[in-house]
């Protein structure tokens, strides 16, 4: 089985799309989601095009505040401290990464857990992590989604996650856990990294190694979710070998066209969120 992110995120897209049309019936205030970009690194511009083009679709508003690689950190800080005081704006998300003289933890941490939309802020971590409510990483929020589509009921199952970064590892072993699955986190320290994902009943990649897990990594009927973005030849490749490993897993999601998807429609989600709860 093949899992279509783009199935499963324009259903979830249509979703918010018709809960905030029902909203604004009694109100007339839309969400508004602010974006800071920095630089001209082309990646990031092209997935800010994406969630901008997304927001509008769906009815959320959307800004995009560019700045040039050379801006201080003082001026970026305060931008976010009056949007954060701006009641129009329902979300605030500065898209990563961040040129060398702005600090990366100094700018998460600037930003209002109430409109922190990517989820990264430590008090949202924390939050995440006590098993308390929480605004959801948009990516490892999508793979959850995607691995439930496939399997309702994941008590029990064992996860191994390739991968400890803050962005996704972390809080996909926290999401995995709230599932009541038994997780192993493995990462460039790690011991055996092919036995232990070999005995995963759902294997999640995402450490940015190209065609890293093949086939005889993968215990079979397992559920792979690939969220690596690597260029290999001209082309766009996961973190899993797809062509090999689909055979023999139960369920896998293509790069690109799997985990990407998933998470702008996430981010859109978690902008709603943010709106209602306010």
């Amino acid at each position: 089985m093949i899992i279509d992110g783009k199935s499963h995120s324009a259903k979830l897209r249509k979703k918010i799309k018709d809960e905030l049309t029902k909203i604004c019936q009694n109100t007339k205030d839309v969400p508004k989601l602010s974006v800071i970009l920095i630089g001209d690194y082309l990646p990031s511009q092209i997935y800010v095009k994406n969630k901008q083009k997304k927001a509008k679709e769906v009815g959320i508003k959307s800004e995009v505040i560019k700045y040039p690689e050379t801006v201080s950190e003082k001026e970026v800080l305060d931008k976010i401290k009056s949007l954060n005081n701006d009641k129009e704006v329902t979300g605030i998300l500065v898209q990563l990464p961040l040129p060398k003289q702005i600090n990366q933890k100094k700018i998460i941490n600037s930003i209002d857990p109430k409109k922190d939309v990517d989820g990264f802020n430590p008090l949202n971590v924390g939050n995440l992590a006590s098993g308390y409510d929480a605004i959801v990483p948009c990516t490892p929020l999508g793979c959850i989604k995607l691995i439930k589509s496939v399997q309702e009921d994941l008590k029990g199952l064992h996860a191994a996650i390739i991968g400890r970064s803050n962005l996704n590892g972390k809080p996909m072993a926290q999401l995995l856990l709230r599932e009541n699955c038994t997780v192993t986190i493995l990462h460039s320290k790690s011991r055996d990294i092919k036995e232990e994902c070999k005995r995963a009943d759902i294997l999640v990649a995402a450490v940015g190694m190209a065609n890293l897990v093949k086939s005889d990594w993968v215990k079979k009927n397992c559920i792979v979710i690939d969220v690596g973005i690597n260029k290999l030849g001209g082309q766009i490749v996961g973190d899993v070998k797809f062509d090999e490993v689909k055979s023999k897993a139960k369920a896998i999601t293509p790069v690109p066209g799997g985990v990407g998807p998933m998470t702008i429609a996430c981010l859109l989600s978690n902008t709603l969120e943010c709106f209602k709860a306010r």
